[in-house]
């Protein structure tokens, strides 16, 4: 499993790093830290339909066989990563739910929805319920267990049948009135909100699918909020693969396979102010789940190679600290976190993910430790150049110091830095902050005048942001130089034949230097023809004198943008 932060799609050079007892290679990009310990299981299943974590048992329930007439199973694992129990159920099982305090396990089989006490893993009762063969999900919403169900002859039916969302009361399981086509999707809202949300999928045939929250607090579930996303044209419409309430009941997070991650506002379903950032490319969205402590929120996805399939993040949008994000890839990890596939402890702690590989009938539990604590920064001092005389296209040091609380970083921490000129913003990539705090941002600035550095540190999971810091470099012209050489003596009759050398420091010239010529006597001053450098900085002048006695030659370039002018001159005595 490759494990990595990266900045907004900064350019990142991976850094490769071994988990503690894993074996499993970690990636980690600028401003990075491995989880804090990773344990991965094998599922012994073919299928998946849910996942449920009981945080006061420290238990993890997953469902098995979502349809069909194979026996189903509830698979108990630990916190660790290890196995309990299995709990065998005479046909197929499809969905997990946990009721108030974890105390009551609810699975949903065909024709029942059977209850268990989460202290013995024994079972407590068996309720009756319409008989589905599509795979009923469950969901607990204020106060009770909700349900669904569809009966169709073939499987294949499933996506078009007429789905009914049930209430388990007093023992009994009822319809409610409420119900739709394709397989819906049921998430709770927060507890405190008595809201149950409910989804249509894309594989429904509905040309525009729809999203709804209802108030639960009564006998019947009353609709509050629904919204459908496609618009005028069409465009847009919800691709549902999961979907997580924010532990204050504020917003809703979705999981949509064409428009990635959408977070909404809880009460009305409208989009919210802010938005997380893009998944990677090539990265299609498969499952969400905010901490219950609201701190992070998970977003699954499944994406080929090293493409990331996971990132852990702030659950605010406006927060720029990089994600944490995995990269699953082959028959140790799965290659992609499944839909509904991640779940978190109460307290935020623990990250569950089960994630599907091979033909699609794999799958493997993954037990995430992000750090829980985060740490100020701050950069100390000022930035500080060199040379102290910056010259257009001549490399530029620009070095300053950050400073972390807390433990020292299990990975070297990364800083970003800008430059911005008259030409705008120029991304410099990251630099490594050495152990002692050090930094070094290497640049060739390319344009004479003021260069403002601004070098950041985004965080991590365990470091905040530190406010930035900026330099101004005034950035002068790169120097030349000419030299020229001639005889001491020359004659009218054979003539001067002068040499010399060009040479201009930084960018080199897009062509070759073209130099004036010169000529002082006692006749006064005239120009000759002027010559071109060659290739390797050389150049020669021939030249007939017209008189005698002393004669100088000054040869010249002006310059350009970039580099500054030079002159050279010697003088010959020139005789009859």
């Amino acid at each position: 499993m490759n494990t990595a932060h990266r900045s907004r799609r900064l350019a990142a050079t991976l850094l490769t790093a071994v988990l503690a007892g894993t074996g499993l290679t970690v990636a980690a990009a600028p401003a990075a830290h491995a989880a804090a310990s990773d344990a991965v299981a094998k599922l012994p299943i073919s299928s998946y339909s849910g996942l449920a974590v009981d945080s006061v048992h420290q238990r993890v329930y997953i469902a098995d066989q979502r349809d069909g007439q194979a026996a189903g199973t509830v698979l108990v694992y630990d916190f660790q990563g290890q196995k309990v129990a299995a709990l065998a159920h005479p046909g197929p099982v499809s969905g997990v739910a946990l009721g108030e305090d974890s105390a009551t396990l609810y699975v949903g089989e065909s024709g029942r929805v059977v209850t268990y006490d989460t202290g013995s893993l024994q079972q407590t009762g068996a309720h009756s319920a319409a008989y589905d063969t599509c795979g009923r999900q469950l969901a607990y919403a204020g106060g009770t267990v909700w349900s669904t169900d569809a009966y169709v002859y073939q499987s294949y039916q499933c996506a078009t049948a007429t789905t009914s969302l049930d209430t388990l009361t007093n023992g009994t399981v009822s319809r409610t009135g409420w119900n739709d086509v394709g397989r819906l999707q049921l998430a709770p809202g927060a507890r405190a909100r008595n809201r149950l949300l409910m989804g249509q999928p894309k594989e429904s045939g509905a040309a525009n699918p729809f999203l709804a929250s209802f108030d639960v607090s009564g006998a019947t579930p009353v609709r509050e909020a629904a919204r459908r996303f496609a618009d005028a044209d069409g465009k847009g419409a919800l691709d549902l693969q999961d979907m997580a309430a924010s532990p204050d009941g504020t917003e809703v997070a979705v999981a949509d396979a064409t428009a990635g991650t959408r977070l909404l506002n809880a009460g009305d379903l409208s989009d919210a102010p802010g938005q997380y950032q893009a998944l990677p490319a090539g990265a299609t969205s498969t499952a969400v789940a905010f901490s219950g402590d609201g701190k992070y929120i998970a977003r699954g996805a499944q994406a080929a190679g090293g493409t990331p399939d996971l990132l852990v993040q702030s659950a605010d949008p406006a927060d720029a600290t990089p994600p944490l994000e995995f990269a699953f890839e082959g028959s140790l990890d799965g290659n992609g976190v499944t839909p509904r596939g991640l779940a978190w402890s109460e307290d935020g702690s623990r990250l569950f993910a089960v994630t599907r590989g091979g033909t699609g009938q794999e799958y493997w539990l993954h037990v995430i430790q992000p750090p829980a604590v985060q740490y100020d920064t701050r950069f100390t001092g000022d930035l500080a150049h060199s040379p102290s005389g910056a010259v257009a296209g001549e490399p530029l040091s620009v070095r300053g110091r950050l400073e972390w609380d807390g433990p020292a970083p299990a990975e070297p921490l990364k800083v970003t830095a800008v430059r911005e000129d008259a030409n705008g913003r120029h991304q410099l990539g990251t630099a490594t902050v050495r152990d002692d705090g050090t930094f070094t941002v290497l640049d060739e600035p390319d344009l004479v005048g003021d260069a403002t550095y601004t070098v950041s540190f985004l965080g991590d999971l365990t470091h905040r942001p530190a406010p930035d810091i900026t330099r101004t470099v005034t950035v002068g012209k790169a120097p030349s130089s000419l030299t020229l050489t001639g005889p001491d003596e020359a004659t009218t009759s054979e003539g001067v034949h002068l040499t010399g050398t060009f040479t201009a420091q930084g960018k080199a010239l897009p062509e070759r230097a073209t130099l004036t010529v010169r000529r002082t006597d006692r006749l006064g001053t005239g120009s000759l023809s002027s010559v071109t450098v060659a290739a390797d900085g050389t150049f020669t002048v021939d030249d007939l004198p017209r008189t005698w006695r002393e004669v100088t030659y000054t040869v010249g370039w002006p310059g350009d943008d970039l580099h500054t002018g030079a002159t050279a001159s010697v003088t010959v005595y020139v005789r009859r």
